[in-house]
């Protein structure tokens, strides 16, 4: 069981990391911020690059699991595997070959994903608030995820097409946002010893 000083020490060494490494942060905010702005300028294209990259995903990670899995087929359970294998390079190529087919499973999927974003950034948030000056950033960019997962349902299916896009991109520009305000109050607050 961790105890309490054992958390506060954890909590102090992140920020001591954080502020040795905040242009790092920095320039991760910044980038994020830049490429948030391009695909809400884009989102239909933005939609289907972020279509195709999980497609490729799924197919890549399928393959390595298939092999994987072959190469460990006396262990109990091998068909079951090999076929979750199979049917994540069939779902990767049916992404990648046929990207707006998959667009309305993949909005639910981002919907799922702000949920625990968001709620996961709150509780950051609420956790760091007395180690981190920049807690509000993280806290308003958590509230901002649950407010576009509920965007996207209430749209759903007729905003499918550009939804995906746009959303990654207002996501991205929180999160950047977050990030460079995380930077800079790293930046501020000096190195803490752990």
């Amino acid at each position: 069981m961790t105890t309490q000083p054992d958390i506060e020490g954890i909590q102090r060494q992140i920020a001591a990391t954080i502020h040795a490494h905040w242009k790092l942060v920095l320039a991760q905010g910044i980038l994020l911020m830049v490429f948030g702005l391009l695909a809400v300028a884009m989102p239909n294209i933005a939609t289907l690059a972020v279509e195709i990259f999980v497609g490729w995903l799924f197919l890549i990670a399928g393959i390595f699991r298939a092999l994987s899995v072959w190469h460990a087929r006396q262990m109990p359970g091998f068909g079951w595997s090999m076929l979750s294998a199979l049917l994540a390079v069939l779902l990767g190529l049916i992404l990648v070959a046929r990207p707006l087919a998959g667009v309305l499973t993949l909005t639910m999927v981002l919907v799922a994903f702000f949920i625990l974003e968001g709620i996961t950034a709150i509780v950051v948030a609420v956790q760091h608030r007395d180690h981190l000056p920049s807690w509000c950033w993280v806290l308003f960019s958590g509230i901002i995820d649950l407010l576009l997962a509920y965007l996207i349902w209430q749209g759903w299916p007729s905003s499918a097409s550009w939804a995906i896009g746009l959303l990654v991109g207002i996501n991205m520009i929180f999160f950047g946002l977050s990030l460079v305000m995380t930077a800079l109050a790293a930046r501020l607050m000096g190195p803490q010893s752990p």
